[in-house]
């Protein structure tokens, strides 16, 4: 049996926004996937452009369906994020003319976090629940959600957590020290939570764009990393995982949306050897605990106590015990896993 993957390219951007899609089709290439590439390469504003953008999209997935062959398996990651005119049509063909099956990845369920663009999200959505024959979903939290709307618990792989792909592994265990690093989006309009950090009895490191703090005894802002950089400089100390407008707890759109998915910054501190802070309430708080990688907090004014508590020995054996998860997610592990039981899925 044939297998392609659908892959969305455009330009490399200064975060990880694209290194969870990226990580896939490498993976999915080392296992059989043939990639069917469709191009972004034109983001700017007018008529004339976005009819260019189209014709690109027409001219691609026209040359999609003619690769793919009759009765194989196509891999897509979802949500697609620009609309394509003869997306939809032509993956119906590729079902209805030549009996294809569809394994779906699914990154972001919008639905979850209401951030605007309701309706094209609602339709992905919905074009993505008719057209999958298997999905592969973050964790057990998500395929309860995706269950209750409908969708075959059989035909349903649980990933675990998103691998993060690099060259080379940190061949040095972290040093100690009572610190927490955050990584990502700094835009206080989308993380309120930063901007109380001067609140919190901890030093705190930074990395991202969009910094907009003003300046803190406790909080160091250190530029930003493309995601094949960054991994290099987490050496010390925690990673956290929160979001929301709170210290207090994660809350609104981005920090309840923690309660269902598998933030990629969790791939991205671990695989770089660093022992987390969590969420107590996030999805992924139950696989920091049963791996012993980190710690759970409900409040972010717990890490205080959590810093006062935490000895090097403690430490040094967690970040051993993160190390050996830090191996399977640099290469992969997870994500070849899911797509190899959701193959036997379809094989059944």
């Amino acid at each position: 049996m044939d297998k392609f993957q659908i892959a969305e390219i455009s330009g490399c951007q200064a975060h990880a926004g694209t290194k969870a899609t990226e990580d896939v089709i490498t993976i999915a290439k080392r296992i059989g996937f043939e990639p069917l590439y469709v191009q972004m390469n034109d983001l700017k504003p007018g008529v004339l452009h976005k009819l260019n953008r189209q014709f690109r999209f027409y001219v691609d997935w026209e040359k999609a369906y003619k690769r793919a062959t009759a009765g194989s398996i196509i891999l897509l990651q979802h949500p697609f994020h620009y609309p394509q005119m003869t997306r939809e049509k032509t993956l119906l063909k590729m079902r209805n003319k030549k009996n294809v099956h569809f394994i779906s990845i699914v990154h972001d369920v919008e639905e979850l976090r209401i951030l605007g663009k309701e309706q094209y999200h609602k339709r992905e959505f919905e074009f993505m629940m008719k057209i999958a024959d298997v999905l592969i979903v973050h964790n057990n939290v998500m395929r309860d959600f995706f269950i209750a709307k409908g969708f075959d618990k059989e035909k349903i792989v649980v990933l675990g957590i998103f691998d993060y792909l690099r060259n080379e592994s940190n061949s040095k265990l972290p040093v100690f020290e009572k610190s927490v690093t955050i990584a990502g989006n700094l835009d206080v309009k989308k993380s309120g939570y930063l901007a109380n950090l001067p609140d919190v009895n901890c030093k705190f490191y930074l990395y991202g764009p969009n910094f907009s703090l003003g300046e803190a005894d406790n909080v160091i802002y250190d530029g930003v990393l493309l995601p094949d950089q960054i991994p290099k400089v987490l050496t010390k100390g925690f990673g956290l995982i929160w979001d929301g407008d709170s210290i207090e707890t994660c809350k609104g759109g981005f920090g309840d949306y923690l309660r269902y998915n598998n933030p990629h910054k969790l791939s991205l501190y671990l695989s770089s050897g660093l022992p987390v802070i969590i969420w107590k309430n996030a999805a992924e708080a139950k696989f920091v605990e049963e791996n012993g990688v980190g710690y759970t907090v409900e409040s972010l004014h717990d890490v205080q106590k959590l810093m006062e508590m935490i000895s090097e020995n403690k430490y040094k054996k967690m970040a051993e015990r993160v190390r050996e998860v830090s191996k399977r997610l640099i290469d992969g592990e997870y994500m070849q896993t899911a797509l190899t039981n959701a193959m036997s899925i379809i094989c059944k």
